[in-house]
Formats: structure tokens, C-alpha cells, sequence
């Protein structure tokens, strides 16, 4: 193509100088929500010592209401909304991006939020496998309408890396786990408070003592693609999640607010310590 346009993104080859924006990028974060991804790239940007003290980093991706990108240094800090459809369409087109700016030796790294099973909230969980309702570590998706089978395995160097740190740090519980990726947050998660519940508390309980067995550890609804597309793609990729509840405890969150913020920082502090690591930095 001689114009590769980023649809979502609101950004173009033919429209954007792509090396000269993101050629320096190294590390790519990605989560959930804008407003977290905001708070991350002006955090790290602090700890890195980018930028000026109080500068506000505007979002790159301003054209569009789908996503939004943030950059500061090496860092670019990327929402990708909810879901397994959401996440995927946004690392298409960062897989893309990253090709058209040149960049080399990228590491990325979704930084969340998630359900917990036997673990207190405010834990996080450095993820060994994700797997899918049936607790396999596979992805599937159907191409050309049949379906396609593709690991969900993510680095091993890496996530011992990230737990390394959060070793050092010794903030907070930190655990390798399984994490199941869902396609829903209500009956895929075995919850009971939802609009539609087709299955008794005895049968949930079961079902989420199955996981817990099976090293199932935290519960969220983008992992699975994730690590399958780093895979196809050959590049580092981590999940790095903080638990708001313990499933096996109740489905509903009532922790309160502040608390929940001070949750939500967890892995964004573990993640600066491994990237200011990584740079060398104390």
C-alpha cells in the first residue's frame, strides 16, 4: 500500500512522519481505560525524568474517540478498551505502527485490572499462561470461517524479570498465575448478579474452585489475544494485573474508590521499576 491508514489510530503514513514519531519507542503499555493510561505516561515520565515537572502529554490520537496514545521518551501508553475484540483491533494497527517507525527490540506490556480467586484484593498477578473457560492455553478464532488454535503462552525471561522486581520492590503480594481470559464479564466470569444467570451458587463455586486448581489465579477479558497475536508477531509481551476482589468471595466490587485507585497504580509502579531497570536508571 502506498498510504497505510491507521483507521482507529486517526493516524496515516501518508498523513505522519512515523520514525520521526515513534522511532525511539521501547516500551509499549496498554490497558483498559484512557484516563489510566494518562495517569501511567505521566508517571513513568516522572520516575524516567522525560518532560517537564506538571507537562501535560496530549493524546496522539486525538481524531478518533476508539483509542488513545500517549508518549513520553521511549514509552508509548495505550488504551485499548474492553474485550477480546476491542484489544485486537488496537494491536493490529500498534503491531503496524511499530513496522512503519522502524522500531526495534519493543517490549509490551498490558497493565490491568482483574478478578482474583484465592487471592486478597490489591494483589497482583504476573501471568504464567492465559487460557481460555475451559483452562487451556490456547486462543481460538475463526479466519476464513474456520477456527484457528494459537498459543497463549507469554515470555518466561520476561515475566521473571517483572517478578524480580516486584521482589525488590516488596510494595505488595506479587504472584505467577494462570489468567483466564473470558469473552464476558457476567455468566463467562460465573457470576450470579448479572441480567442472565442460567446456573445455581453451588455450580459457580465449583466451577471457580476448578480454576483455582487448575492455577488459574486472576480472571480478565484481553489476555488471550494478547499474548497470540506477541506470539505471531515475535515480540516480548507481559500481563501484569491487579485483583479488586476475591471471586471466590463474592462477585460484586465494594471496595471503596480511593482504595481502588491505589489498587489500579500497583502494576503501573511495578512496570516503571522493571522499564527504569531496564534503562538503567535507579
Amino acid at each position: 500500500m502506498s498510504d497505510d491508514i491507521l483507521y482507529h489510530f486517526a493516524l496515516g503514513t501518508g498523513t505522519h512522519d512515523f520514525p520521526a514519531l515513534f522511532g525511539d519507542v521501547k516500551f509499549v503499555c496498554v490497558g483498559g481505560s484512557p484516563s489510566r493510561m494518562k495517569a501511567f505516561i505521566t508517571y513513568i515520565a516522572e520516575e524516567l525524568g522525560v518532560g517537564s515537572p506538571g507537562q501535560d502529554y496530549p493524546n496522539i490520537c486525538a481524531g478518533t474517540d476508539r483509542y488513545a496514545m500517549y508518549k513520553a521518551g521511549p514509552v508509548l501508553s495505550i488504551s485499548h478498551g474492553m474485550g477480546i475484540p476491542s484489544i485486537a483491533i488496537m494491536l493490529h494497527e500498534l503491531f503496524k505502527l511499530l513496522c512503519h517507525s522502524k522500531c526495534s527490540n519493543v517490549t509490551i506490556i498490558r497493565i490491568g485490572t482483574s478478578g482474583g480467586i484465592g487471592l486478597a484484593p490489591g494483589s497482583v498477578v504476573i501471568t504464567k499462561q492465559s487460557v481460555d473457560a475451559t483452562f487451556k492455553p490456547q486462543f481460538e478464532q475463526f479466519v476464513l470461517g474456520k477456527p484457528v488454535y494459537r498459543s497463549t503462552n507469554l515470555d518466561e525471561e520476561l515475566a521473571q524479570d517483572l517478578m524480580e522486581c516486584a521482589k525488590e520492590l516488596d510494595q505488595f503480594k506479587t504472584v505467577f498465575g494462570n489468567t483466564m481470559c473470558t469473552l464476558d464479564f457476567y455468566e463467562g466470569q460465573a457470576r450470579l448478579d448479572g441480567a442472565i444467570c442460567s446456573y445455581t451458587e453451588e455450580e459457580k463455586a465449583q466451577y471457580l474452585t476448578a480454576a483455582y486448581k487448575a492455577g488459574v489465579r486472576n480472571i480478565e477479558m484481553e489476555s488471550s489475544v494478547f499474548a497470540a497475536m506477541c506470539n505471531i508477531i515475535g515480540i516480548k509481551g507481559a500481563v501484569v494485573c491487579v485483583t479488586l476482589l476475591n471471586r471466590l468471595e463474592g462477585d460484586q466490587i465494594s471496595t471503596p474508590h480511593d482504595v481502588l485507585g491505589e489498587y489500579q497504580k500497583r502494576p503501573q509502579i511495578l512496570v516503571g521499576h522493571w522499564i527504569k531497570k531496564r534503562l538503567g536508571k535507579k
